[in-house]
């Protein structure tokens, strides 16, 4: 009976940490504010419709486990660069989207299996000097006790 109850706290203190929507990321030493899309309705709609993303602003896909992970640009209108990281947080690619023209929508891929996904503004990673094998680190907003 103990046990039950602790499991339930336990549950019901990660669900109100998981659901908070944005969270500070630093990469390099470039902090980042992050969306966090972490149920497959918020990663599903990504950054679709938006007119803007602001520097130092992105989109922070969070997956269960890891794998090989594919986007497309549905219904996105800014350009993009998306950044592919493992279950370590280490970066493993990063690719340069453009928003589709007609009914194309090209797929962009993790090179390896990954468990993170970060967008930001086109361009940012390679201004920044942000490289394979970098790591990004938590700031505020995520517990990865609950994740």
């Amino acid at each position: 009976m103990k046990r039950s109850i602790f499991l339930f706290l336990i549950t019901l203190v990660c669900s109100d940490l998981s659901a908070a929507s944005a969270a500070r990321i630093r990469i390099l030493n470039e902090p980042l504010t992050v969306d966090l899309a972490q149920t497959p309705s918020e990663r599903s709609l990504g950054l679709m419709g938006r007119k803007s993303l602001p520097e130092g602003t992105g989109m922070l896909f969070v997956y269960e486990k890891p794998g090989i992970l594919s986007f497309w640009m549905k219904n996105t209108r800014i350009p993009l660069s998306i950044a592919f990281f493992d279950a370590g947080r280490r970066l493993i690619n990063t690719v340069d989207m453009d928003p589709p023209q007609g009914t194309h929508l090209p797929i962009y891929q993790s090179a390896k299996p990954a468990q993170y996904a970060l967008e930001v503004p086109q361009g940012w990673f390679e201004s920044h000097g942000i490289r394979p094998s970098m790591r990004f680190e938590w700031e505020t907003g995520f517990s990865k006790s609950c994740k």
